[in-house]
């Protein structure tokens, strides 16, 4: 071959390449286009999928009211009920202090509220018994979306009584707690109505709207752990007695055993 036509081929070559390569560029580029044009009838989907839910959701939330209304008039029945389910809960117990706790034990009902169209926010409302922290009848804290979009919240201003606001004393540890529970106490529960900083991240709302109001009951019977160590440790002793007892028999067994022994020889020496 002619050095003339191997340069020939080699330009072919790189021809067929270079035209290999913009086939496969606008190849790429349509199938981009038409993926982008697949992915917005995706999304379209997903859009009128979230409205048909929301309507869905809207519906049966007016449907629950009248049993949670129904629910509501039953757990006033049993006391202290609402302190119960929260010292029970694993997240909201280690927001509460010794009179946090005591405080809580005025509380008599829990209502939260869904706003209509739902995705908007919801609030939750805290009623109280006459009691010596604060003035409040209701305490209620609300989380919904501004104009923009973004998140905020707002609640009740707490009217403490004299020498009774519990925000005051948070992150000290005080040394009747400190002798009971020998940790700092944690900061107070009721810092949350004032706490407006993270709206769109409100863990303790959240746990409360998702996880406690749906039914509390569950965290209410959630067995003491006190009381279960208390019940095993009498099983224990019980079978512990009834261990010695059975030993303290054997043992008696065992002596009129040798005492019939002992009287049988003494016979046999006297026939002798």
């Amino acid at each position: 071959m002619s050095a003339s036509a191997a340069k020939v081929s080699k330009k072919e070559l790189n021809s067929n390449h270079d035209g290999a390569e913009e086939t496969s560029e606008k190849e790429q580029q349509e199938a981009i286009e038409h993926i982008d044009e697949v992915q917005n009838e995706i999304d379209r989907l997903n859009e009128q999928a979230s409205e048909e839910i929301l309507k869905v959701e809207q519906k049966y939330n007016k449907l629950r009211q009248p049993f949670f209304q129904k629910r509501s008039e039953l757990i006033a029945k049993i006391p202290n009920f609402w302190v119960t389910t929260f010292v029970n809960h694993p997240q909201v117990s280690a927001l509460l202090g010794e009179e946090d706790e005591e405080a809580l034990h005025y509380l008599t009902r829990v209502e939260v509220t869904e706003f209509e169209d739902i995705k908007s926010g919801y609030r939750i409302d805290f009623y109280f018994d006459e009691n010596q922290y604060f003035e409040n009848k209701v305490l209620s804290k609300e989380f919904h979306l501004n104009e923009s979009g973004d998140p905020t919240s707002k609640s009740t201003e707490i009217k403490w009584k004299a020498g009774k606001d519990l925000t005051s004393r948070s992150g000290q540890t005080q040394n009747k707690a400190g002798r009971k529970r020998q940790h700092e106490e944690p900061e107070s529960f009721f810092t949350w109505f004032t706490d407006h900083s993270d709206s769109g991240a409100d863990e303790l709302g959240e746990v409360i709207k998702d996880d406690i109001w749906p039914n509390p009951l569950q965290y209410y019977l959630v067995p003491d752990m006190d009381d279960e160590g208390e019940g095993e440790d009498d099983e224990e002793d019980e079978e512990g007695l009834e261990d010695i007892d059975e030993e303290g028999e054997d043992d008696g067994e065992e002596d009129e055993d040798e005492e019939d022994g002992d009287d049988g020889e003494v016979n046999d020496v006297e026939a002798d």
